[in-house]
């Protein structure tokens, strides 16, 4: 018995229930957590697209984005239930449907891909802190880029590069461990800081141009025949697509739902994602169409309409406004990184051996890790095969919603022994088999199946982007029928 207790036992407190004093997060700082989710590159290039480059009919795109964040919206308020109403984070919820072992290894599934993806992040914002050195550089001596130590490339990186990655980890260190708060206080600083940033862009760009580019929405939206057959699969594909977009933040949500004052602010904070989707969309379609507008004036050709902001900052030659551009890109993709690559890394790296690392430790693996991938990002991840390895472990995260929420809600009935679960005897439930609930395990496998399917199989394309759906849906059914015998 004294075996089992210590085999099991949690000595890290990083882990157990926030303390009330803690559990301060209101439906502001939810708002400002779901504006960081969206505050992307990524995220104003795939909207911008969405209503400009493939034609769609204005109504069905915001329909389909309405639609997937409400999605979204339902399920974040299920599974944030779980850490919000107990205060633990997602690795430890993973114990009561998967076992102690089973938390262990399955959670690391996600930190896997956090991990991964904090490494790629971390080579894009490096790249941008590269940039704004290059400009500083270039502004003192035009022929400093030239000098041939800065010429010489080691795995498709110069000495520059390599110290713009260096000072982006370092930075991320420093800036990511100093504790719940100070993250909460960052991710509240970015949300506003990168409006702030999008209204001083609009201004600099209606004050001069606003009949143009009032003219220019006109053309470029269409808004004709929004019910027909025709518009069903385009609402099915820009609804798939944003889910997908938004869907890695919803497994391990209760990282950061634990830190709820109550049920309502958390519920409320996250009906706030649409908001900040209509607001995001407003600001990357003028943005978007205002910059063509300001090319052509200025007589620059370009070959396409450009949605990606990097692209459109490349285009003007003005130093000034592309320093002030990369910083507030900076400090998006630096709080992007955080939600959704960083801290889930460090809880699931924290419960997978509880009694070795400690937050700093985790940390200092995260940030070691990141380094290999970003480092090597160019010359051999990005060549390699090694993406779509992990865009098919993605395709755990569903079957893994679907077994917690079917456990929770309607196995354990929302029934959590606190004590047993951080400090179990040899006959409590959350033991299972040798720590591994194999009804659990087996639901996530099948799940799994069905969900990377989409991705395996070319006929199943059209269903790819509700893979994760899918996946929660089957492995929800399956454990459920499996725990009723």
């Amino acid at each position: 018995m004294n075996q089992e207790k210590e085999k099991f036992q949690l000595r890290n407190w990083e882990l157990v229930s926030v303390n009330p004093n803690n559990r301060n997060w209101v439906w502001s700082d939810y708002f400002n957590f779901w504006a960081v989710s969206i505050q992307s590159v990524i995220g104003f290039s795939l909207i911008a697209s969405f209503y400009l480059l493939y034609d769609l009919n204005s109504i069905i795109v915001l329909s389909g984005c309405l639609i997937a964040t409400l999605l979204i919206f339902i399920l974040t308020n299920i599974i944030g239930k779980t850490s919000q109403s107990t205060g633990l984070p997602f690795p430890v919820i993973l114990r009561l449907s998967m076992g102690f072992n089973g938390a262990r290894y399955i959670g690391m599934l996600r930190g896997l891909v956090g991990i991964f993806m904090f490494g790629v992040q971390t080579f894009f914002i490096s790249k941008s802190i590269g940039y704004m050195i290059r400009i500083f550089l270039y502004e003192v001596d035009s022929q400093i880029l030239s000098n041939e130590y800065l010429l010489m490339f080691f795995y498709g990186l110069n000495p520059l590069d390599w110290f713009s990655l260096f000072i982006t980890l370092l930075f991320q260190l420093y800036l990511f461990t100093k504790g719940a708060e100070t993250n909460r206080t960052f991710i509240k600083f970015s949300a506003l800081f990168v409006y702030f940033g999008l209204v001083i862009f609009f201004i600099m760009i209606i004050s001069e141009n606003s009949k143009e580019l009032i003219d220019s929405l006109n053309l470029s939206t269409n808004v004709q025949n929004a019910v027909s057959k025709e518009n069903i699969l385009p609402l099915f594909y820009v609804t798939g697509t944003m889910f997908t977009y938004f869907s890695i933040l919803v497994v391990s949500y209760g990282d950061f739902s634990r830190y709820a004052k109550n049920k309502k602010d958390m519920q409320l904070g996250n009906f706030s994602l649409i908001f900040n989707l209509i607001i995001f969309s407003f600001f990357a379609i003028l943005l978007t169409i205002g910059s063509d507008i300001i090319l052509t004036k200025n007589s620059i050709s370009v070959e396409r309409l450009l949605t990606n902001p990097n692209d459109i900052i490349a285009k003007f030659d003005n130093s000034v406004l592309a320093i002030f551009s990369l910083i507030f890109i900076l400090v998006s993709m630096l709080s992007t990184n955080l939600i959704a690559n960083f801290i889930p890394s460090q809880n699931i790296l924290i419960n997978f051996l509880p009694n070795s690392l400690s937050l700093n430790k985790a940390s200092y693996l995260i940030i070691f890790l990141g380094l290999l991938v970003s480092g090597f990002w160019l010359s051999i991840f990005s060549q390699s095969n090694i993406v779509l390895i992990f865009d098919n472990l993605t395709s755990f995260f569903g079957p893994i919603f679907g077994v917690v929420v079917a456990d929770y809600y309607f196995v354990k009935k929302q029934k959590i022994n606190h004590k047993e679960l951080f400090y179990p005897k040899e006959d409590t439930e959350y033991i299972y088999n040798a720590g591994w609930n194999y009804k659990a395990i087996y639901s996530l496998v099948i799940g799994f199946i069905f969900s990377a399917s989409t991705i395996w199989n070319s006929n199943l394309d059209s269903l790819q982007t509700f893979g994760w759906i899918i996946g929660a849906l089957i492995s929800f059914i399956l454990y459920l029928l499996l725990s009723k015998k």
